[in-house]
């Protein structure tokens, strides 16, 4: 299961041939601002295998995401999240810098959450987001996710938005 292409971005699963691409963004420093820290290689090569863990368990997962020529853009996807005692589907995205600032993040989400309320079935999605992460806020309140609550989720201070179907 893929999100449906955009009129500029397209989706595809992540493969063990991404790791270059992988390891280039989770290891920026800027992309991963909000993290403890940038990711190593290895951490990358874990998170395409997670990846295909979650393709393989759920049918979801984060995907790449390219333009419609092929371009680079970053990841973004379905994954399930510990909040609250509880597991949410959470809606994740990163973009490469160059790219940011572009509408792509909030396109690729939009296309992921049409995807968990619409074929995957789910009747609730979040974003799980830094509370200084001002843009990936304005992501979650694009696609019309609402504040729900501020909590700790591994170990860290966040914000959840959250829509219904």
């Amino acid at each position: 299961m893929i999100p449906a292409p955009t009129s500029r971005l397209r989706f595809r699963e992540m493969t063990d041939g991404d790791l270059d691409l992988m390891a280039g963004l989770l290891g920026d420093p800027a992309v991963m601002t909000f993290y403890p820290r940038p990711k190593t290689r290895d951490e990358a090569l874990g998170w395409i295998r997670w990846n295909q863990r979650n393709y393989a368990e759920h049918g979801y997962g984060l995907w790449i995401v390219e333009t419609d020529d092929g371009r680079f853009v970053g990841d973004c996807g379905l994954t399930w999240q510990p909040v609250g005692g509880g597991k949410v589907l959470e809606v994740g995205y990163h973009t490469v810098p160059a790219l940011q600032g572009r509408g792509y993040a909030t396109d690729a989400a939009r296309a992921c959450v049409d995807l968990a309320l619409g074929p995957v079935g789910e009747t609730h999605v979040v974003a799980i987001i830094n509370p200084a992460n001002t843009p990936s806020r304005r992501v979650a309140e694009k696609l019309g996710m609402r504040l729900e609550q501020e909590t700790e989720v591994h170990g860290r201070h966040v914000v959840v938005y959250g829509r219904g179907a």
